[in-house]
């Protein structure tokens, strides 16, 4: 009897799901981003490219280290690291020290 019972309801699940209709839509596929184009460098280009900041042990917001567009040392660096970005640190313990460390001081 309960044999019966349990197949009974089995099978009604299975042809309950099998007819439901889908309760979301698939969105269609959309295109690729464009890529966008790195500006061009010129001479004296320090934009810098990566940005944030973090806060010191003296309480002061500074940016964290960055690479500049034209790879030309930007207004307010304090050190170049091994990476090739340029630090903005106010001390010298752990300059640079998540980007190979100091490769020169400014």
């Amino acid at each position: 009897m309960y044999r019966r019972f349990i197949l009974a309801a089995v099978l009604g699940l299975a042809y309950a799901f099998s007819t439901a209709t889908p309760a979301y839509q698939l969105a269609p596929p959309q295109p690729a981003p464009k890529t966008q184009q790195q500006p061009v460098p010129t001479a004296h280009d320090d934009r810098l490219i990566e940005s944030g900041s973090y806060v010191n042990r003296a309480g002061l917001t500074v940016h964290r280290p960055a690479h500049t567009v034209s790879g030309n040392a930007p207004t307010g660096a304090t050190a170049q690291c091994r990476d090739g970005g340029y630090s903005f640190s106010q001390h010298h313990r752990g300059t640079c020290s998540h980007h190979g460390g100091v490769a020169r001081w400014l």
